[in-house]
């Protein structure tokens, strides 16, 4: 066994060809007893090598390699190994400050500020030192200050070596050895000179000196190591001594609660049980029935007992600051659906509604914190995070990483462009291979009854790298010859199979969509922090697979559309003398609803809009909550793919009988008729007749969460298909439930989430029916979201007796308002709808017309002109759209001459007429109107385009939508339609027909 220090991982960004998992496992076949990972200026890698470490017996070094800031400008790097706790404090500050003020992907770090940060770290200088520059470092690393000495067998190797023993003799310091690792596999070479290329921006042919002369960046088997450094076995004993002196463990990190969360005088479980008794009160004004009292005492002994209370204190103070603040929330994700969550206002689903079991959330056996998700207005979701921010300090709450990474598409066409193909010939390449563009996904289903799941897919090979799945070769010609090219030539071979291992390496870092981290102590000596490129965020190092794997707590702080449609949907209401409701008031159970969604009108409503869902809704016919919950779980690609959805509608509707594969399966799939719909269901069913134990299962369920980029979801799955089979279940079936973990891979959608969205698809849906106007204007005003563009949401408004008005410079708004008719409220189109305009562009009209003075109308074309201050083209589209007749007349043609005449351009001139005859313009006959409103605001409130069209479609024999009910089922018809939505299935196995 022996020490290799320095390797990198592809979380260096393109400058390591192999992931850290690869790396350990490698290290483990070659004799590394001691493992460093020093990726460069950051530790993205570290826990996904910490966990591999962990499994096969390798003792990992924690460290980095950091880029230093010399006098003059100069950098020069230094790797920075982990010998104790407070080691792992320094570099994790080293690496925040070198992160600071600097571009998104630059790193510097001061020569002082390394100096002033020694403590239990070693500092291995890296060639570019000399011994004057290294001075400072020797002053504050004292004894673990090092030099590293590493070979290629290169030309370069002699001077290299001599300049490393020379400063080593200088400083007083060791020399280490060696490889300076770069990939697991030499076969991964390739995939390195790609990676330079891309970083540097030139070809192959381009790139020169700036590739390796060979693959020898690699781990060695023992034997070769000790061959390859045999002239300096001091440095081989050195690099040993260094690495059994660094006993560092990332398990020795603690993450402790927020403080702030509990008052003096108060335990964490003590509040907590304050609080909640409030809520209750609150959410029961005539007392609890005895079901939720009891519900709620079990909770708290499960959350006492497993010491959680300041994890539900956190998210409550989150949840309580955007109450405070008129925001809207709505809590979805394990105990979200809880009663305590309930009682504090995290979630509006009521516990006894829902009949979700709150121990498949939070249990004794899991014994970790549950996973709570807040959506919130998304509109006004930055005032949550930056109250975070300004309560707990930057020092103390963080932004979850995200790592993009490569998938299959976009890796060709980076790759592509390294081995010299054009840009069109890497994007009918990439475009071609489109359906397999998943990157490192498992075949599908349908891949695999076609027989082509024996293709080797993300697995470990000891004689090579990882492969990515691609179709058989066959299918690859095919497709290579389609985009026009030749599957025989170097450069198309070689881009494929470059890319194919380049799928899954991360690409850039971004931030996480709400992820937060919130410590009691500084968060800088846990993690690295570095600033995100949106401003006012600072992100940590680590996605939220790595701070789950080391047991921190994240909060989720999302933004969803929806809600802040509901927010303002109520505001209008409450404007139109309705009643104030919020998500846990709204009337439950109204059968008018339910109605509504049977016959799938449903467009404008969560998550129930689309055309897969209105097509689902008739066939399954939803009457009470918890058929939303499976509606909204149903269309997704685990069911779809796992061939559930007929099955279940078979049985809803009495076509077939309900029965259960296993007796053990009857409490799990009970209530959705013995056919497997949610996530929960199936780490249930893996404990149950899989032969999983708990801890088991939930691995399983952070695999579906993660497997997208850490592909390893397979081994899982094949084995709870085994266990199934081997407890008398159908292999078949067994298969089926495999294919659903695969489509739950893609898109999960556990029965928690579904209950919290279905509670947002009644609300919407209840809003809808009993006030359209009010629904139609809040999805506009919070655009853009959802599937359908406002002039569908007019017209479906129109459609259900709304009136709508046009755009009116004397009573319009930014946004869309409601004005109050007998028949009801009618909706005037705001300006937001105005092409060209901005929200400054609306505001500056509605403070010309209403100033300080109170409501001052418009005299003329001209005093409007120059109250508004606004340019000649946003004049033009108001005149055209006709929102100035109430100034200047129903002539639309008229205004706009006019408007062109005015001095807008002069400042001094500013409003004034230029004095022209009238040149008798003829007016707009219906289809010019009908074209300006379409040009200007995007759709007419009075005349739909398909009505000027209806005798020649009839002489066509185009049929009316109202004369489609009386024809017989199956018969073919003709009918004619404006498009207004179109949509795609992402994917082709995602199909419910």
């Amino acid at each position: 066994m022996y020490a290799e220090l320095l390797t990198r991982s592809c979380f260096s960004l393109l400058d390591g060809a192999s992931q850290p998992n690869e790396i350990v496992e490698a290290a483990a076949r070659c004799g590394v007893g001691h493992l460093g990972l020093c990726d460069r200026d950051g530790v993205y890698g570290l826990v996904q090598a910490h966990k591999a470490a962990s499994d096969h017996g390798v003792h990992l070094v924690c460290g980095a390699h950091l880029t230093v800031g010399l006098p003059g400008g100069d950098t020069a790097g230094v790797a920075l190994l982990v010998a104790e706790r407070a080691g792992w404090s320094s570099l994790c500050r080293l690496l925040t400050l070198g992160r600071a003020e600097q571009p998104k992907g630059r790193s510097r770090v001061p020569l002082e500020a390394l100096a002033e940060r020694s403590a239990g770290l070693w500092c291995v200088l890296r060639p570019g030192w000399s011994a004057s520059r290294a001075g400072p470092l020797r002053e504050g690393f004292g004894e673990r200050l090092a030099v590293a000495l590493s070979r290629d067998l290169t030309p370069a190797d002699g001077p290299r070596v001599r300049a490393a023993l020379a400063l080593a003799e200088a400083l007083g310091s060791p020399a280490v050895a060696t490889n300076d690792c770069r990939m697991h596999h030499r076969s991964r070479q390739a995939v390195a000179d790609v990676l330079t290329c891309i970083r540097r921006k030139v070809t192959l042919q381009q790139a020169g000196r700036a590739l390796a002369g060979n693959a020898e960046r690699v781990l060695l088997p023992e034997a070769a190591f000790r061959a390859r450094y045999a002239a300096w076995p001091g440095a081989i004993a050195a690099a040993q001594r260094i690495a059994e002196s660094c006993t560092f463990s990332l398990s020795e990190l603690r993450y402790g609660y927020p403080r702030e969360v509990v008052p003096e005088g108060y335990t964490p479980m003590g509040w907590l049980r304050e609080l909640t008794a409030r809520g209750i009160a609150w959410r029961y004004p005539g007392g609890p029935s005895d079901k939720v009292r009891e519900a709620v005492a079990h909770e708290l002994s499960v959350v006492e007992e497993l010491d959680f209370p300041s994890y539900f204190l956190t998210v409550y103070d989150v949840v309580r600051f955007a109450r405070s603040q008129g925001i809207l929330c709505q809590g979805r994700g394990s105990a979200a659906n809880s009663a305590v969550c309930y009682a504090l206002g995290i979630t509006s689903v009521d516990p006894s509604r829902a009949a979700l079991l709150f121990e498949r959330f939070i249990s004794k056996e899991r014994a970790e914190p549950p996973d709570i998700d807040v959506d919130f207005e998304h509109e006004r979701r930055e005032e949550v995070i930056q109250y975070v921010y300004a309560r707990y300090g930057r020092d103390r709450a963080g932004m979850v990483n995200e790592f993009i990474c490569y998938r299959l598409r976009s890796a060709i066409r980076e790759v592509g462009k390294a081995f010299g193909l054009s840009l069109d010939q890497v994007d009918r390449l990439a475009k071609s291979l489109d359906r397999w563009s998943a990157g490192l996904e498992a075949p599908s289903a349908s891949q695999q009854a076609r027989g082509r799941a024996a293709e080797k897919w993300a697995q470990p090979q000891e004689s090579g790298p990882v492969v990515a799945f691609l179709p058989p070769p066959e299918d690859v010609a095919m497709l290579v010859r389609e985009a026009g090219l030749d599957p025989g030539s170097d450069e198309v071979r070689g881009t494929l199979e470059v890319a194919s291992a380049l799928a899954g390496f991360p690409r850039h870092l971004s931030i996480h969509v709400g992820g937060f981290v919130i410590a009691a102590g500084s968060l800088g000596d846990l993690v690295p922090i570095e600033p995100a490129t949106m401003a006012g965020r600072t992100v940590l190092q680590w996605d939220k697979y790595d701070v789950e794997a080391l047991e921190f707590v994240k909060v989720d702080v999302l933004g969803l559309g929806m809600l802040t449609a509901i927010r303002k949907a109520f505001d209008l209401v409450v404007e139109q003398g309705g009643p104030d409701l919020d998500l846990a008031t709204v009337p439950a159970e109204d059968p008018g609803v339910y109605d509504m969604f049977c016959r799938a009108d449903t467009v404008g409503v969560f998550q129930i809009e689309s055309r897969a869902q209105m097509s689902m809704l008739p066939r399954l016919k939803p009457r009470t909550f918890y058929d939303l919950v499976v509606e909204v779980a149903i269309v997704r690609p685990g069911p779809i793919q796992g061939g559930m959805v007929h099955p279940y509608l078979a049985r809803r509707v009495g076509e077939e009988p309900v029965t259960y594969a296993h007796p053990a399966l009857v409490p799990i799939l009970e209530r959705t008729l013995g056919v497997p719909l949610f996530q929960e269901q199936v780490m249930a069913m893996a404990v149950a007749v899989g032969g999983f134990t708990g801890g088991e299962a939930d691995r399983l369920r952070r695999a579906m969460g993660a497997w997208r980029k850490r592909g390893n979801l397979e081994e899982m799955g094949e084995r709870l298909v085994e266990g199934m089979v081997s407890r008398g279940i159908d292999r078949d079936y067994a298969r089926a439930v495999y294919a659903q973990i695969l489509g739950f891979g893609e898109y999960g959608f556990p029965e928690s989430h579904a209950a919290s969205f279905a509670l947002l698809v009644y609300v919407s849906g209840w809003i809808k029916l009993h006030w359209p106007a009010a629904f139609a204007a809040a999805l506009i005003n919070s655009q853009p979201m959802g599937f359908y563009s406002p002039r569908a949401l007019l017209a479906d408004a129109q459609r259900h007796g709304v009136e709508v008005r046009p755009v009116c410079v004397l009573r319009s708004s930014w946004d869309c308002t409601l004005e109050p008719t007998e028949a009801g409220p009618a909706i005037r189109i705001g300006f937001r709808l105005c092409r060209g305009f901005s929200e400054e562009h609306g505001a500056a009209i509605v403070d010309a017309r209403e100033g300080a003075g109170g409501s001052r109308p418009f005299g003329s074309l001209a005093d409007f002109a120059r109250r508004t201050g606004l340019d000649r083209a946003r004049l033009q589209t108001l005149a055209e759209s006709g929102a100035l007749e109430a100034v200047a007349g129903p002539d639309r043609r008229r205004a706009a001459w006019v408007l062109q005449g005015l001095w807008t351009d002069l400042p001094l001139f500013a409003g004034l007429e230029r004095r022209e005859p009238d040149p008798g313009l003829p007016p707009l006959d219906t289809l010019s109107r009908l074209q300006a409103d379409y040009r200007t605001v995007g759709l007419s409130v009075s005349l739909h385009p398909v009505a000027l069209l209806r005798r020649p479609l009839r002489e066509r024999g185009c049929l009316e939508l109202a004369a489609l009910a009386e024809r017989a089922s199956g018969e073919s018809v003709r009918i004619a339609g404006l498009v207004s939505t179109r949509q795609r299935r992402a994917r082709p196995t995602a199909s419910c027909s």
